[in-house]
């Protein structure tokens, strides 16, 4: 994951890369939570970070307002609610989902919320 100062605002941002249907969640500032497992580069990401989710050619710069750590996929939706991970899919739609992206050796490192609004 890099992390490079973003030519409009001078902000250093990480990048992550999103399926579609999710980046569109997050440019239109629908979706409020990003979902990923706790890898060694992300154990460091805290409130004020940037990250600048990549889809193609598109990106979207966000604000991280929170990081929650969690054991599992199950614990996160039930505590950070579905609506705010997709509001367009259903927490078990949204639980298998999840699971296809990320097995159980996955889920295992832990489980990361991240709060972002659109910058």
């Amino acid at each position: 994951m890099n992390a490079r100062p973003d030519t409009e605002t001078g902000v250093r941002a990480r990048e992550m890369n999103l399926y579609r249907r999710y980046f569109d969640l997050v440019a239109s500032g629908r979706k409020t939570i990003e979902v990923r497992v706790q890898y060694p580069n992300l154990r460091s990401l805290a409130a004020g970070d940037h990250i600048r989710f990549i889809c193609g050619t598109d990106d979207a710069l966000t604000r991280v307002k929170r990081v929650a750590r969690y054991t599992s996929f199950e614990q996160m939706l039930d505590t950070e609610g579905p609506a705010r991970v997709n509001p367009d899919s259903p927490r078990e739609q949204q639980l298998a989902n999840i699971r296809r992206i990320y097995g159980p050796e996955k889920e295992a490192l832990g489980v990361l919320a991240i709060e972002i609004e659109l910058v």
